[in-house]
């Protein structure tokens, strides 16, 4: 986590006790433009490859873990806190959980996550298929940091 969250993080929680689950992250392909989804309260579901995590070796998310979203300058713009955590392939993910990510119809999500995925994999050698396994998280918007995207 830069300094930048981590100051928005502690700011946030002032003398509370501060949950110690915390990730700083921003979307994938459209950092910007997702993030505001999210702070519009149009976004409030995302999706990863599960093969990410594997190749990784990072952790799944879990619930109740919360999360600074970034914007394209790594600098915070909100803190979202995951509710749902389940493993989908891809082609069964329902069009209620597609329209939840906020970026258009059902139609519009599988064509920009086809188009996601396919290049995420084939920068680590592997191939998309219909069937490949997403990590499908729920989230709640918890704050929103001063304009970080205007």
């Amino acid at each position: 986590m830069n300094l930048a969250a981590q100051t928005y993080w502690d700011e946030f929680w002032k003398n509370e006790e501060k949950p110690t689950s915390v990730n700083a992250w921003m979307f994938g392909s459209l950092p910007d433009e997702l993030a505001q989804l999210v702070i519009d309260g149009e976004k409030t579901a995302t999706c990863s490859g599960h093969v990410i995590y594997e190749l990784e070796n990072e952790p799944l998310p879990r619930i109740d873990e919360y999360s600074i979203i970034l914007n394209s300058d790594e600098k915070p713009v909100a803190i979202i806190k995951t509710i749902a955590v389940s493993l989908v392939p891809m082609n069964e993910v329902s069009e209620e959980f597609a329209l939840a990510e906020g970026e258009g119809s059902y139609e519009d999500w599988k064509l920009a996550h086809v188009r996601f995925f396919t290049s995420e994999l084939r920068e680590v050698g592997l191939e998309f298929t219909e069937d490949m396994l997403l990590v499908c998280e729920r989230f709640t918007l918890i704050d929103v940091k001063d304009n970080n995207l205007g």
